[in-house]
C-alpha cells in the first residue's frame, strides 16, 4: 500500500486524535491491502506467495471484525456499512 492512502485511511477510521492501531483502523488498512492484492492477483494468477499472503490477511480481519462484533455490535455494523463488507 503506498504511504499517500495510508493517513488517509487513518484520519478516516480512527476514534480518538492519536490513534493507529484500534480495531478499526487495523480493519480498515487490511480492506484496503486485501483490494489492492485482489487486483493484483487478477493479472498474475499463479503468483502463488502473494495468494497466500491474501489468505492470511483476510483470516486476520475476520479475527478483528470477530472481536468487534463481540465487544462492540452497532460499531461492527458501522463498519460493515463504511467498507461495503458482505455479512
Amino acid at each position: 500500500m503506498s504511504p499517500v492512502i495510508k493517513p488517509d485511511i487513518i484520519a478516516q477510521f480512527k476514534i480518538h486524535k492519536k490513534d493507529t492501531g484500534s480495531s478499526e483502523v487495523q480493519i480498515a488498512l487490511l480492506s484496503a491491502r486485501i483490494s489492492h492484492l485482489t487486483e493484483h492477483l487478477r493479472t498474475h494468477r499463479k503468483d502463488f506467495h502473494s495468494r497466500r499472503g491474501l489468505l492470511q490477511m483476510a483470516s486476520r480481519r475476520r479475527k478483528l471484525l470477530d472481536y468487534l462484533k463481540r465487544k462492540n455490535l452497532p460499531k461492527y455494523n458501522e463498519m460493515l456499512q463504511k467498507l461495503s463488507l458482505r455479512r
